[in-house]
């Protein structure tokens, strides 16, 4: 496809768009509690409420409704990772469709089930969307399927800007700014092409994942780029490239893009949770995690936020709990080295006073301290957490801070304690790679047999990737040959051996 594709009508395309045969308007709710803590009045565009619980529905159906009898015939077929499935197949089974959707070996079970409870057939293939994707074209060519794609589409990003339309219908006075989440940018686009065409003056928000932030580098580069990885934590919109279609439409009228962390998307999920009584996925709440950050700087304005979808694997809840309170500032993390004497532990509570403690770790070090890792309610986000600290040293205790340490937060904090004496020539590693039978063993076959691993642990929150962090003896002559090795590995991985997490808890050295 041309960088330049030509700009369709998309007030035609959106204004034409026959979604309602299957999707819901629907409803913009008042989130009053957002709404008071942000000193906005917030909005809540709820595409969590659709049959298949996303937008997608939209834009999958609109595109096979504008097939010709032909094209029917041959079947559809898509590659997606959950939610574009699911869109299709639905609309595949009302429109009496052939659907086919080509989806990684590493999705979930509830978004592979609930493709087929639609009426569409999956095919598992390979471990990530780029694989499914290969997969789905090639079928595609071979037996003459219509490729369905998931963003980069003019009758789907129409599909999708309909919500646009609706939200502007539904508001008593025009917005101040909506907020979108973004992966390829379908959602955007539509909801832009409509809203800067009738309500010039609203201010039109991408939002994304810092680590998935694929349209702001589009944007900053002038063109669409492929990055490198993308984070797995919004699967949703974990989208490496964007849609020439969706950059051509978002360079002219989106206002600005926004990025947040895992953390504030956590505290997003909660903020709906407390407002809704609804659960949306990660990439469902990264619109209301962006609205936040703008509200920092902005009050008396209507903001909304569309609520994108509520696919989210049960198991994957524990992680966002853990990880909601970092996100709202309410919980800091602390490591801290007391004396190993009588009276120092309940000299150290006292210091901590009469605030909660959320979670508490300790481990005798040696003859003449120990390590705590402590974790402490806070009202005031990161201003009380500066302050604790420096009570702490007062106090005369080591301390770090740990509330922004992707180790300490994932890993360290359920394995206080392993200190392993004498042990020589440890490098820690923090590595991800794709969640599926048999993934373990091919991991520490990729790994190798070459060195000794002397520490691991693995962690699974219900995600289509696993987390493994992995101490492994190396000795300093041999340490070329094993980054080398490394290098080789199909797996991002994060050399942690100074991680002064590590050096507090497990290798029993405290950082100066």
């Amino acid at each position: 496809m041309s960088s330049n594709p030509t700009t369709p009508d998309y007030q035609q395309l959106i204004s034409s768009a026959n979604v309602y045969e299957v999707a819901e308007k629907t409803p913009l709710d008042h989130a009053r509690r957002l709404s008071e803590r942000t000193g906005n009045q917030v909005w809540l565009k709820r595409e969590d409420l659709q049959p298949v619980f996303s937008f997608k529905l939209r834009g999958a159906y609109n595109r096979l409704a504008q097939l010709s009898p032909e094209e029917k015939q041959r079947g559809v077929i898509c590659s997606s990772a959950g939610n574009h499935g699911q869109g299709v197949a639905l609309a595949g089974s009302r429109l009496n469709i052939r659907s086919i959707m080509v989806m990684p070996t590493t999705t979930a079970d509830i978004k592979v089930e609930a493709v087929r409870s639609f009426g569409g057939e999956v095919i598992l293939h390979g471990n990530t969307y780029d694989d499914a994707y290969a997969h789905a074209m090639a079928l595609s060519r071979e037996h003459g399927h219509v490729f369905v794609h998931p963003f980069d589409d003019p009758d789907v990003i129409a599909g999708q800007g309909t919500i646009g339309k609706e939200l502007l219908e539904q508001c008593v006075t025009a917005p101040d700014a909506v907020f979108v989440p973004v992966g390829g940018g379908g959602l955007l686009a539509g909801v832009a092409a409509w809203i800067k065409a009738h309500s010039p003056a609203t201010r039109v928000i991408g939002v994304e994942p810092l680590e998935s932030a694929s349209m702001d580098a589009a944007l900053k580069a002038g063109s669409p780029v492929t990055l490198d990885s993308v984070g797995i934590f919004a699967d949703g919109v974990a989208v490496k490239r964007v849609g020439e279609h969706t950059f051509d439409v978002c360079r002219r009228l989106v206002d600005e893009i926004i990025t947040v962390d895992t953390d504030a998307t956590c505290a997003a999920i909660k903020d709906i949770f407390e407002d809704t009584r609804t659960i949306v996925e990660p990439a469902g709440a990264l619109a209301v995690a962006g609205l936040k950050q703008y509200a920092e700087e902005h009050t008396g304005q209507q903001l909304i936020a569309i609520n994108s979808g509520a696919n989210i694997n049960f198991y994957r809840l524990r992680h966002v709990a853990e990880r909601a309170a970092l996100g709202e500032h309410q919980e800091a993390l602390f490591a801290v080295q007391i004396p190993e004497q009588l009276g120092a532990f309940k000299q150290f509570c006292q210091t901590i006073g009469a605030r909660s403690v959320t979670e508490f770790n300790y481990r005798a070090g040696d003859e003449t301290s120990a390590s705590i890792f402590v974790g402490i309610e806070v009202s005031d986000g990161l201003t009380e957490s500066g302050k604790l600290a420096e009570d702490f040293r007062r106090q005369n205790y080591k301390v770090v801070e740990l509330a922004d340490n992707e180790l300490a937060k994932v890993h360290i904090r359920h394995m206080v304690g392993g200190l392993a004496p004498g042990l020589e020539d440890e490098r820690l590693l923090r590595f991800i790679f794709p969640e599926r039978p048999g993934a373990l063993i091919d991991f520490l076959e990729e790994i190798g047999s070459n060195w000794n691993i002397s520490l691991f642990h693995y962690r699974n929150h219900g995600a289509d990737y696993g987390r493994v962090l992995a101490g492994i003896q190396v000795p300093d002559e041999d340490l070329t040959r094993f980054r080398e090795h490394l290098a080789a590995l199909d797996y991002p991985y994060w050399d942690e051996t100074d991680n002064p997490a590590y050096q507090a808890f497990l290798a029993g050295s405290w950082p100066d």
